[in-house]
C-alpha cells in the first residue's frame, strides 16, 4: 500500500472515531490545525519562517494562527 493510500486510511479511520465520539466540524478543524502547526514548527526547530515557508502561508499568517492556538 503507498504511503497515500495508508495515510487515507488512517484518516479516515480517525474521522471516524471522531465522529462516533461526537466530535463537531469545528473542534476537529481546531484540533487538527492545532496539532499540525506545532509539528511543523517542531520539525522547523521553532523557525517561524521556515514554518511559514513550509506551509506556504506568510509569516504573518501563521503567527496569527499560532496566537490563536496559544502556541506563542
Amino acid at each position: 500500500m503507498s504511503r497515500k493510500a495508508t495515510l487515507k486510511v488512517r484518516l479516515q479511520e480517525l474521522v471516524g472515531d471522531m465522529v462516533r465520539k461526537g466530535i463537531r466540524l469545528q473542534e476537529a478543524h481546531e484540533q487538527l490545525e492545532r496539532q499540525f502547526l506545532s509539528e511543523v514548527l517542531s520539525v522547523c526547530d521553532g523557525n517561524q519562517s521556515r514554518a511559514a515557508a513550509t506551509l506556504d502561508v506568510h509569516r504573518n499568517t501563521l503567527r496569527r494562527k499560532l496566537r490563536q492556538h496559544d502556541l506563542l
